[in-house]
């Protein structure tokens, strides 16, 4: 039987900084394209189950060692990355400390829903929506049919 053609599959961590008033959470700038601010995170590698290819995204971008605490959702409109359809699991994380850019991120802030950058990547304002609706009602992202 051939092998199927399927979707890319990747993992993001929204990263709360609990050590931090208000849990502010981290937004990477990306170096490549495409570009913009986006939640830390990459594709999933074979032998790898998505949440350990979350925390080492995480590691990676943020040189922060995160703790999974939710799965937010699971994004997967073709046309949410431009290079590729990409599926991606987003989970919330927490974290202490310092985060520095690393790996692909050009950049690093923190950040509020108050202040987001403007220029955000792929699909995120969606996901930084959903996950602003969680922490107000504690409810995953709806579905999207």
């Amino acid at each position: 039987m051939p092998k199927p053609i399927t979707p890319l599959l990747a993992a993001d961590a929204l990263i709360q900084l609990i050590d931090r008033p208000g849990r502010p959470f981290v937004l990477i700038e990306r170096a490549n394209p495409p570009f913009g601010w986006a939640i830390p995170g990459g594709f999933v590698d074979i032998g790898e189950t998505v949440e350990h290819a979350a925390i080492r995204e995480a590691r990676e971008e943020t040189g922060l060692d995160v703790r999974l605490t939710a799965l937010l959702g699971i994004y997967s409109n073709p046309q949410r990355d431009p290079r590729n359809h990409t599926v991606t699991a987003v989970y919330i994380a927490e974290a202490s400390g310092t985060p520095k850019a690393d790996d692909d991120a050009k950049n690093l802030d923190i950040f509020t829903f108050d202040t987001l950058p403007a220029e955000l990547a792929f699909d995120h304002a969606q996901v930084l929506a959903d996950y602003k609706r969680y922490l107000e009602t504690g409810n995953p992202a709806p579905l999207r049919i």
